[in-house]
């Protein structure tokens, strides 16, 4: 609890900076981060209540994290996008030999384990002595309660631990006074003192909850089984998976153009969308140690897929096969032919889309690939600028904006009242006027865009003004309307619900606006009225935005004046919308650009200089910082539970920027 401790009590405040001396190249604190490992605290602490706030920004971000269920509260919020097979996890614990042991576990209806492991609360990303007792207790338990129901009698299977770990999640506890671990990260625990006490409480437990809950326990047996069956069936499809040697062609698949290369740390595997973007990739690449695997259409979602389903898939098949590896029982890394794969798709929706499932088919089947660092993501240009001879790839819409922008702000220049802007000075303007537009994206689309800009450069968005300075700053923003609309006649007033009434006349007829209370008091509005401050001065009369040729010579010409119309090659500017969008529109002067919506629209020397070339190519890594978090994403987005998933459209709508339909 907050506030003055009792007569007696103490209390410890620790204030940290970070060394800029130490942290040189990591000095911005990451909030998710802190919150992620702050909430595994919580859990690990039932009853502790811990507060993290972000006083970085104008508006501070405080959340609580508080949870009495400690880590079985813990197993069902990592399970929050799956259906569960029992009503609560099963918890487990208690002392035994100076250590003390929490275990909480619980059966979804994914084929996937998700076990983490802690000690001292601290995170053990490669498990350790813990793990390997929690494993060995919970499959002899099992295997024990499986014969004694006489469940097994009825089926021809044996049971295996890896069996009675399909669709299990489990946190796993334990805190003793001098663990021991394999590194300096902390990462694996060797500590043998852990192991018998964890193994024989978890085995007596575990016993116990089978003995007292008959129904559930049958519902767990049973999922070991089908795991079990399904695994027998795929032994035979998993033979055909099997490289017979790497020099081996007879064992490769048809559709691999492999490449010359067998040292597998100099070969590049790429995973070409599509037959067409093959074959330009086999045209274009180099065949010495750059291999070609184009696939057909969407590969199979394997995190909705049991083994033997996953192995009956003909691209799968494919793709196992071209790793060289193997898979599950019979993976080995040390097979792997190439060093880096690398997947290539469409900058489109369908790209995205065949991307997600390659990525769940590594991350579930072939973690150790991500893990050993040999997974890549492509990064093919979706724009080509040409401008005369000259040509440059573009790799996205921000990279083309940049572009267009720089070419307008170098050829353009900003004349006003206070002076003149060029350079650097006029691209700093262009720069907050990009920062405006991406706040103005989150304004309901029902109100006029001019009318809302109107009010933030005149302050009217200010939440600290009384009445009367709102009205003036509203008369202000009328004023504004007013002066870049010839036709119109423009009145305002103060709402009396809150908010803004605008009004426009023209011809006769009135047009309403209504901006509502809701609105002026958000968050959205302060936001854009602590950012249109910023550079309000910039536009409280009209500027000129004319060609730097066109400025020199009004100059010699001792032209000085404002024109009240734009001239011929003039835009006139009064919000930084318009200015924005005449720098753009300058910046696109004398360019063709090209879209590629696939890779097979580029030829073979353009996918090589674009995407193949080591010397110009761009890849993205593919890493996994905290498994829980990649656990959950490809649960939410991929999983049989569709909730999780349209709440997640529903909450990231607003950020799409551009809709393929």
């Amino acid at each position: 609890m907050l506030g003055p401790a009792a007569p007696g009590q103490k209390g410890t405040k620790v204030t940290f900076m970070f060394s800029t001396d130490t942290f040189k190249n990591v000095t911005e604190y990451d909030f998710d981060k802190l919150e992620h490992r702050y909430r595994e605290l919580a859990f690990l602490n039932s009853g502790v209540r811990l507060f993290l706030t972000d006083a970085r920004h104008e508006e501070s971000k405080t959340i609580e994290l508080y949870y009495e269920g400690g880590i079985a509260a813990f197993v069902s919020y990592l399970d929050r996008n799956k259906a569960a097979m029992m009503p609560e996890p099963i918890a487990i614990s208690g002392t035994r030999d100076d250590v003390t042991i929490e275990v909480a576990l619980e059966w979804n209806d994914s084929y996937y384990e998700n076990v983490l492991c802690f000690t001292n609360n601290i995170p053990q990303r490669d498990g350790g002595t813990h793990l390997a007792a929690f494993r060995a207790a919970l499959t002899r338990t099992l295997n024990n309660y499986a014969e004694k129901s006489g469940m097994l009698k009825k089926e021809k299977v044996s049971l295996t631990g890896e069996d009675m770990r399909e669709g299990l999640t489990a946190i796993v506890s334990v805190k003793l006074p001098d663990p021991k671990f394999s590194s300096q990260t902390k990462d694996k625990l060797v500590s043998s003192e852990v192991r018998q006490p964890l193994e024989s409480l978890m085995a007596d437990k575990m016993a116990e909850w089978l003995e007292e809950n008959p129904a559930h326990g049958k519902m767990i047996i049973q999922k070991v089984i089908d795991a079990a069956a399904a695994r027998e069936a795929a032994k035979k499809a998993r033979e055909l998976t099997r490289r017979k040697g790497v020099l081996d062609i007879a064992s490769l698949p048809g559709k691999l153009a492999d490449c010359q290369e067998r040292d597998p740390a100099k070969s590049e595997l790429f995973l070409v969308e599509g037959d067409s973007a093959g074959g330009s990739a086999k045209q274009g690449r180099n065949r010495h140690n750059q291999a070609i695997l184009p696939l057909k259409g969407k590969i199979l979602n394997v995190e909705r897929a049991r083994f033997d389903k996953m192995l009956s898939s003909k691209e799968v098949g494919t793709l196992i096969q071209a790793m060289g590896t193997g898979i599950r029982d019979d993976f080995n890394l040390e097979k792997l032919r190439y060093h880096k794969i690398v997947i290539m798709t469409d900058a489109d929706v369908d790209g995205a889309h065949i991307r997600t499932l390659l990525l769940t088919f590594f991350y579930r089947q072939m973690p150790q690939i991500i893990e050993g660092g040999h997974l890549y993501i492509a990064q093919p240009p979706l724009y080509k600028a040409t401008r005369g001879r000259s040509e440059l790839y573009l790799k996205n819409d921000t990279a083309l904006e940049q572009y267009l922008v720089d070419n307008g702000v170098e050829s353009m220049v900003l004349e006003g009242p206070s002076g003149t802007r060029t350079g650097n000075d006029l691209k700093s303007l262009v720069d907050h006027a990009r920062r405006m537009r991406a706040v103005m994206r989150y304004v309901p689309r029902r109100y006029d865009p001019a009318i809302i800009e109107a009010l933030s450069l005149t302050g009217a968005l200010d939440p600290e003004l009384s009445q009367d300075e709102q009205a003036t700053r509203l008369a202000a923003a009328v004023a504004w309307m007013g002066a870049q609309d010839a036709e119109g006649k423009w009145t305002g007033r103060i709402a009396e619900e809150g908010g803004f009434h605008f009004e426009r006349l023209w011809r006769g007829v009135t047009d309403h606006h209504v901006i509502e209370h809701g609105f002026v008091g958000s968050a959205e509005a302060r936001k854009l009225h602590t950012l249109a401050s910023e550079e309000s001065q910039s536009y409280l009369t009209p500027a000129r935005l004319v060609t730097a040729k066109a400025a020199m010579a009004a100059e010699d010409a001792g032209d000085d004046d404002l024109p009240a119309a734009p001239a011929k090659g003039m835009t006139l500017v009064t919000r930084p919308s318009e200015l924005l969008e005449a720098i753009l529109a300058a910046g696109r002067k004398g360019l063709a650009i090209q879209r590629y919506k696939g890779l097979g629209e580029m030829n073979a020397e353009q996918l090589w200089e674009t995407t193949l070339d080591p010397d110009n190519r761009s890849m993205l890594r593919v890493e996994v910082e905290q498994a829980d978090i990649a656990d959950e994403i490809f649960s939410r987005l991929m999983g049989e539970v569709v909730e999780p998933r349209r709440e997640f459209i529903q909450d990231n709508a607003l950020n799409v920027a551009n809709l393929d339909v």
